[in-house]
């Protein structure tokens, strides 16, 4: 009996642990920039300013912080990111991001056209560690627009831990 009693008690502290990991590892977001009925141009600035998406869809783990822009790895593993850019073109500026790593560009989604709408759209799949950060900024000296429509997006999941 008291076997048993022990392995029971072994046995949900494993179920515990699995469970915990489990929840770690559920990490999923999506966001846009401007949170609904809000229509707005956003830059163009000087240099480039981290975009903090207002809008979120979901943020599952919550570990995209919606008042600093920073996504933070809560677990070591592959991600994917997707990120979409647009403004109305004004002859001028193009509308470009930069998906970033910690301190590091990584790719640049980019358009620039003379009239009309313009986005672009990039993904990309990084290994990460704990703590590792990832963000959109606005590159340098170009536009992004956004209303109720959600032009410019930002999500990011975990395809598997390591």
């Amino acid at each position: 009996m008291t076997a048993s009693l022990v392995q029971l008690k072994a046995d949900v502290t494993t179920l515990q642990r699995e469970f915990l990991q489990t929840q770690v590892r559920q990490v999923a977001f999506s966001a846009s920039l401007l949170d609904g009925g809000q229509a707005a141009n956003v830059g163009p600035f000087p240099s480039p300013p981290t975009l903090v998406f207002q809008n979120f869809i979901t943020n599952i783990g919550n570990a995209y912080n919606s008042t600093s822009g920073v996504f933070t790895a809560p677990v070591r593993g592959a991600y994917n990111f997707e990120w979409t850019v647009g403004a109305y073109a004004d002859g001028s500026h193009a509308s470009a991001a930069w998906l970033v790593r910690n301190s590091d560009q990584v790719f640049i989604a980019y358009e620039y056209q003379t009239a009309g709408f313009m986005s672009s759209s990039k993904a990309v799949t990084l290994l990460l560690k704990v703590g590792d950060t990832v963000s959109v900024h606005l590159a340098t000296n170009t536009l992004a627009f956004d209303n109720e429509n959600h032009h410019n997006t930002f999500s990011g999941f975990l395809l598997f831990p390591m």
